[in-house]
């Protein structure tokens, strides 16, 4: 059946709000609990696939709250490029990005009922700081985003936070220790997340201090902005190796570092340049970063448990 012009417009509206290429930051995190779990003989397939799909439904509601927000507060009007801006270009109307934020609340939040009835409390406070930080990232009296707080709260859910949910689902009997452990190997997926929201905000510096946007590029300048995405990416790095050192995170997850190249030209961009299409270009290219990283801790883990398996039968 064919398409109609119309039916084209709202696809691609939903695409463009939603951000699917994005949902990285979703697999990422939930990746690396898998390996870990598998590791730990906890790994429970139909658990992980419905808490990948509750923490989709989540940040799916982050994504469509902050395209309704930034709408509304006028952080649009001057945009020149970004991920999504359906409003702004009429693909879609403001109650259907409404009615999808609620959808994807509430998908999300009955997966996680239900995901919390086969496990323990702690899932509880996981699912409600999960649920708060989604919708508060850029609604509410207080928005995170617009007050300097995005990129901590994006850090914080997409990597430990769901990291550790998505291990204690699969094995609630986990000990504080162990937990904590979880929090410190999930930095450096933390820091690469925090990296692609301080690299769209250095791109949107001069829309966002417009529309009274207050991010941390905005409050301290560009230079400072700069030197903050170089630290981010990092402390990815350095984390990962100070995670190997002290035994948490295998040799093998360094195979990260043949990503550095691509790292050097971002910062190169970010050092550099000012106008917008660069600047758009480098940031979905930090979101692709943050996915290369996180693919090779994975299989960078998963290396080191063949290769022990392998060890012990021989």
């Amino acid at each position: 059946m064919v398409r109609t012009t119309q039916e084209n417009t709202k696809l691609k509206g939903w695409i463009q709000a939603t951000r699917p290429r994005v949902f990285t930051a979703s697999f990422v995190p939930m990746g690396l609990a898998a390996v870990i779990a598998f590791q730990d003989g906890k790994f429970v397939w139909w658990m992980f696939v419905l808490s990948l799909l509750g923490v989709m439904f989540l940040q799916t509601t982050a994504n469509l709250v902050n395209e309704y927000m930034d709408f509304m507060r006028g952080s649009d009007d001057l945009k020149e490029a970004g991920q999504s801006m359906s409003l702004k270009q009429k693909l879609l109307t403001p109650q259907e990005i409404r009615n999808g934020a609620i959808f994807s609340t509430l998908a999300g939040s009955l997966i996680g009922l239900f995901l919390l009835s086969q496990s323990g409390a702690w899932l509880w406070w996981i699912g409600i700081g999960g649920v708060l930080i989604a919708i508060t990232y850029t609604a509410g009296p207080f928005p995170l985003a617009y007050n300097r707080l995005g990129e901590v709260a994006a850090g914080v859910f997409m990597g430990p936070m769901i990291v550790l949910g998505a291990y204690y689902v699969m094995n609630p009997d986990i000990t504080v220790a162990r937990a904590w452990e979880l929090v410190f190997i999930s930095f450096p997926i933390m820091f690469t997340t925090a990296a692609i929201l301080h690299a769209n905000n250095i791109r949107d510096i001069e829309a966002d201090r417009a529309a009274n946007k207050r991010t941390l590029a905005v409050t301290f300048g560009r230079d400072i902005a700069r030197k903050e995405y170089v630290g981010l990416l990092f402390s990815c790095y350095l984390s990962q190796v100070i995670l190997v050192i002290i035994g948490w995170m295998p040799p093998t997850t360094l195979i990260t570092f043949i990503t550095i190249p691509i790292t050097l030209r971002l910062i190169r961009i970010f050092n550099t340049e000012t106008t917008t299409e660069p600047l758009h270009q480098a940031q979905g290219n930090t979101a692709k970063l943050h996915g290369q990283i996180g693919l090779l801790i994975v299989l960078g883990w998963i290396i080191w448990l063949i290769g022990t398996a392998m060890m012990g039968n021989s």
